[in-house]
């Protein structure tokens, strides 16, 4: 069966609190990709956020964004007075988000709502955290400890907590009950939001398909609990990070930081981890999204304290040991891999013994310098276990790369296009249409693609801070009868 789905991440809905949420906004979303004829709506990791608020480096690979719950929820509940948020300046720009102002009022009026929740007991919250406490109790007082300690990374905490002597942990846990039970809520709230939007929209026919970031931050409660699953010295210091080799478009390479897997460990434990942390996205997601597939056959090792990774080497992963591990536990799922970026002979041979579908971004197809029409993101090249993307939330907007490539780029995609005397504006709207069209059978469309909007929308730039996960779709956006265009191109390529 042919489908099709749109990429937005949740914080880039409308919402008017500053921040895409779990919101009636969210909900005339889904009712949107009904009508459009939609099965998927494709988002990023829901993740707590840390410094750059990247989803891909969060605190914790179980729990939720606090950012995304919703305050009017919480005003219904009477939780929270619709006084107390109006009041709250979380900023007022539309079109992009202010994390500044989102950090210092957000979170003390959802104190305010928590300290009002346990003046009568929820039963609900006690079961929610009785099930969860596998990783909710060390995400709970990871955070409330983090407090403690001004928001420093926990290498930097006082070395009993910071090792979890057991003295110490008992002692932060009985002097910050309430921070801890704070921060354990907060999930509760997050989980129960998340989980009555995403019924609705499996009720409307709309899958969700989630991200799995490959690797954790070293700063994140996955670490502190479980120094034993990654490459750590005697002090807990990572002793390699994760990157990306030098290429043609950073002669650096990229340092992304992140602690390496000890994949001894996980092989010798049977990769139990592994399979925990497949499994909650599961119960999150309808689809997940691996990013950096790659990674598991071979991963770029940089050593700790390098700036540059230039001097990191690729060492052997799991390969398809771990992927048969989890379908033996969990059985088949429904798994994308990313396999974007340099491949190898193994990584293409690990894709397709998996059987995910990969993707296929048509910003990577055209090259003036390769006529030979072999470039495996072509649509003549696609085979229909993939799914086709015209950029992905790291590119430009489709509209944006057509004005930043060279003239023999676009001359290319004019002559595969046959269409010589398109504008720009003509042409990414014919590649929206050839994604569409394509054999794959799933393809996925940036909304900004469909709306055709230019980099000032773009979601990420690659190794860069400041910018970022900040653009937001305003309701006017969603201008009348576009659903309607949507679903009409997606029945004429039989994906309705």
């Amino acid at each position: 069966m042919r489908e099709s789905g749109i990429l937005l991440p949740v914080f880039s809905l409308p919402s008017p609190n500053g921040i895409g949420c779990f919101s009636r906004e969210a909900y005339q979303w889904v009712d949107f990709l009904e009508k459009a004829g939609q099965h998927y709506w494709q988002i990023l990791p829901l993740g707590p956020t840390s410094f750059g608020d990247s989803p891909y480096q969060s605190f914790s690979t179980y729990a939720g964004n606090p950012y995304f719950i919703d305050l009017e929820t919480l005003v219904k509940e009477k939780l929270l007075t619709r006084a107390q948020v109006r009041a709250a300046d979380m900023g007022d720009d539309e079109r992009y988000i202010d994390y500044g102002k989102l950090y210092r009022q957000r979170m003390p009026l959802l104190k305010k709502a928590y300290r009002k929740s346990q003046k009568t007991p929820d039963p609900d919250f006690t079961a929610f955290w009785t099930k969860n406490a596998w990783w909710l109790d060390d995400y709970a007082l990871f955070m409330a400890v983090k407090d403690v300690f001004g928001g420093a990374s926990w290498d930097q905490w006082a070395e009993d907590i910071r090792c979890r002597w057991d003295n110490a942990i008992w002692y932060y846990k009985e002097t910050y009950k309430e921070e801890v039970g704070f921060y354990a809520w907060l999930q509760y709230i997050f989980a129960k939001q998340w989980r009555a939007l995403k019924d609705y929209a499996n009720e409307k026919g709309v899958k969700i398909i989630g991200d799995l970031p490959i690797y954790v931050a070293y700063d994140s409660a996955d670490v502190w609990a479980h120094p034993e699953l990654f490459q750590l010295r005697d002090d807990r210091t990572p002793a390699a990070v994760a990157g990306c080799p030098p290429d043609g478009f950073s002669a650096d390479g990229q340092l992304w930081g992140n602690p390496l897997y000890r994949w001894e460990h996980h092989r010798n434990t049977g990769y139990v981890w592994w399979i925990g942390r497949i499994e909650q996205c599961f119960q999150m997601y309808d689809v997940v999204r691996i990013d950096h597939f790659r990674g598991f056959d071979e991963y770029y090792s940089i050593p700790a304290g390098d700036r540059t990774a230039v001097n990191g080497h690729w060492e052997k992963g799991p390969g398809m040991e771990l992927f048969r591990a989890i379908e033996n536990r969990l059985g088949k799922k429904e798994i994308i891999a990313e396999d974007l970026g340099y491949m190898t002979d193994s990584v293409r041979r690990m894709v397709k013994e998996s059987g995910y579908p990969n993707m296929k971004v048509l910003e990577f197809a055209f090259d003036a310098r390769d006529s030979s029409g072999s470039n495996d993101y072509l649509p003549h090249n696609y085979d229909t276990n993939c799914v086709a993307y015209t950029g992905t939330h790291d590119n430009e907007t489709i509209l944006g790369w057509l004005s930043s490539i060279t003239k023999a780029e676009k001359k290319a995609i004019r002559v595969y296009l046959n269409r010589p005397d398109a504008t720009d504006r003509e042409l990414a709207q014919e590649l929206v249409r050839t994604a569409v069209s394509c054999v794959a059978r799933l393809a996925v469309i940036p909304i900004q693609d469909y709306l055709g909007l230019d980099n000032t929308a773009r979601i990420n730039f690659p190794s860069s801070l400041g910018d970022n996960w900040r653009w937001r779709m305003k309701k006017e956006d969603l201008i009348k009868g576009l659903e309607k265009e949507i679903r009409r191109l997606c029945r004429l390529y039989g994906r309705v």
